[in-house]
């Protein structure tokens, strides 16, 4: 069986660290070639760098912080914000990034997802998807750092990108993000049985309960922001924790 892994996430904007709630009401948390040695140092199995302001702003992701990031860190590094081209991409594995993460480009021109694994491989393409619950039921995709709703259905959108290429997701319960009240446990197990490709949890770690929940109902790996940032939670002992619980953990000596 094979791993499940803890990634904390750099939420970045004008090249720093932030954090918010549900989306909005951000602070500030920090340099990011900082932080990311640091979860180097801590047993992190991966990274999530997200220039959440890139896409909404209209510039590009600052290559030169992820250069920065990457050269500080041993572990697989997945970059996300303002990427719109296959140039964009290329431009980013060369600066260090082995993953790269499309949300709203993707939305916009479903075949960058195509174009994207066809030169790079599926491994390398990562679809980030953040959903919102409907009052009527299911899950509704949100685009532009979460501002923008599209009216598209979750799930199928899911579906369509993996059969385009996406060999990863990221997804993003906006319910849930930033509220420590636990991961949306019912998003997840539905995504783990339509597609099957690694998923990645994000959106509500508030206690190590809901990694070992999350990672038994579905999830391959389970993304964190502020309980690593702020110090509430320490990724070695979080790991000694899903330990316990039996769940294949990688630790660090």
């Amino acid at each position: 069986m094979l791993a499940k892994r803890i990634i904390p996430c750099l939420d970045i904007k004008d090249g720093r660290v932030v954090k918010g709630v549900n989306f909005v009401n951000l602070r500030d948390a920090g340099d990011p070639v900082e932080q990311a040695a640091l979860y180097d140092a801590a047993g992190a199995d991966e990274l999530v760098f997200l220039d959440i302001s890139a896409t909404a702003e209209g510039h590009e992701t600052v290559v030169n912080v992820v250069e920065q990031v990457a050269a500080q860190i041993h572990m697989p590094l997945t970059v996300g914000g303002g990427i719109r081209t296959i140039q964009d991409m290329r431009q980013l594995l060369l600066a260090g990034a082995d993953k790269i993460s499309i949300n709203s480009a993707a939305v916009a021109n479903p075949q960058l997802l195509k174009q994207g694994a066809a030169l790079f491989g599926s491994q390398c393409i990562v679809l980030a998807a953040d959903v919102r619950r409907k009052p009527t039921g299911g899950w509704e995709v949100y685009v532009k750092g979460g501002r923008q709703s599209t009216g598209i259905d979750g799930l199928e959108w899911i579906e369509e990108a993996v059969s385009l290429g996406a060999g990863e997701l990221l997804l993003t319960s906006m319910d849930q993000d930033g509220t420590l009240a636990g991961y949306d446990l019912e998003l997840y197990q539905k995504v783990s049985q339509l597609v099957n490709v690694p998923l990645i949890a994000s959106g509500g770690a508030g206690k190590m309960q809901d990694f070992t929940d999350v990672l038994t109902n579905g999830a391959d790996a389970a993304l964190a922001a502020s309980l690593f940032h702020d110090g509430v939670m320490e990724i070695a002992d979080l790991k000694n924790y899903l330990v316990t619980q039996n769940l294949p953990i990688r630790i660090v000596p």
